[in-house]
């Protein structure tokens, strides 16, 4: 036994010490035909049965234990010749072995959304999607515009073959579609925000687009009033324009609210003085807002005797083009580089 003991030793000290070519002769010295421990168990028959099974049992736990240490030499001297390798080989990373490419960067109307969405998150809004393919309840019939209104013909809306639901489809002529989806699935409190894109059927020139996209904004709850709304907004267009940008709020129209308001800025660029961008105004329409109307309350069961909200309503591509002082529409989907790499 103490033999079998020694035997490991002197294998495992021979073995940190060979390299691969000496490792297989120590194998064979070992464990080979004519190898120690081979003789070992070649010579049990002249020991008794008891005898027989310890030897035996030992001289197996040393093959078992070289073998080992045989396997992680091999492993050792391999990562040994790589590691060698790699310090000796170097990478040239010169122009002349890559393409010169330049860094990408996030078209302005995905920066504008980001910054808006982000603007809208630190005031406690979340944020929902909705399909660009709605049908006609969606997007006019809940939103309180009942068919033949006249408020449809100010949609221009691109009308889609076929029904869903025994309803027309069309393209989404506004984002205000998923406040209806939000509020089906969700009772107060609600206070979400739905960007995308939304679809026109109108000619393009430098301040429309037939695809354009629109930031819907959804606040429900008990008690929510028209200073809530005005709130909200002051305090967004502070967060995006700075505190010394003034705001006003004037009497519209828009079917799914009651009362309704357009938003006006003082002009970021004159600070109210007058120049051409706000037509010597001194003001920036911005978006249009109101109290939620009890009929699209009804048409998502909601109880109107409980709850009240407000919505508004941003084009992306105005804020966008003011920020970034842009006066031409088109750009912003012309994939000309030389306008994109401005960004």
């Amino acid at each position: 036994m103490n033999d079998i003991n020694k035997i490991i030793e002197e294998a495992v000290a021979k073995i940190n010490n060979a390299d691969s070519a000496a490792l297989e002769a120590v194998k064979n010295e070992y464990m080979g035909k004519n190898g120690v421990l081979t003789q070992i168990l070649k010579s049990l028959s002249q020991y008794s049965i008891e005898e027989k099974k310890v030897i035996g049992s030992e001289a197996n736990r040393a093959k078992a234990v070289i073998e080992n240490e045989i396997e992680k030499r091999k492993d050792f001297l391999k990562k040994a010749i790589i590691d060698e390798k790699m310090s000796k080989e170097k990478i040239d990373y010169s122009p002349a072995f890559y393409f010169p490419f330049s860094k990408g960067s996030l078209h302005p109307i995905m920066r504008t959304i980001e910054e808006i969405t982000s603007i809208f998150k630190s005031l406690g809004f979340s944020v929902a999607e909705g399909p660009e393919i709605e049908t006609d309840w969606y997007n006019f019939e809940a939103l309180n515009i009942p068919a033949n209104h006249p408020a449809r013909d100010t949609q221009d809306t691109f009308y889609l073959e076929g029904m869903l639901e025994g309803m027309r489809n069309v393209m989404r002529t506004h984002t205000s579609p998923g406040q209806i989806h939000v509020m089906e699935k969700q009772q107060p409190p609600v206070k979400v925000i739905v960007p995308g894109r939304v679809y026109r059927n109108e000619a393009t020139d430098a301040s429309h687009s037939a695809i354009f996209h629109q930031i819907e904004g959804l606040s429900v709850d008990e008690n929510v009033t028209f200073a809530d709304l005005k709130s909200t907004l002051t305090s967004f267009i502070s967060k995006l324009y700075g505190p010394d940008i003034d705001s006003r709020f004037r009497p519209s129209h828009f079917q799914f609210t009651e009362p309704s308001a357009e938003m006006d800025i003082q002009c970021i660029l004159c600070k109210g003085k007058g120049c051409r961008v706000c037509k010597n105004s001194g003001w920036l329409e911005m978006l249009g807002c109101g109290m939620v109307h009890p009929n699209v309350f009804k048409s998502v069961k909601y109880d109107t005797e409980k709850y009240t909200g407000f919505a508004f309503g941003l084009g992306v591509e105005r804020f966008a083009m003011l920020k970034y002082g842009i006066d031409d529409i088109r750009l912003f989907y012309e994939n000309d580089l030389r306008f994109l790499k401005q960004f």
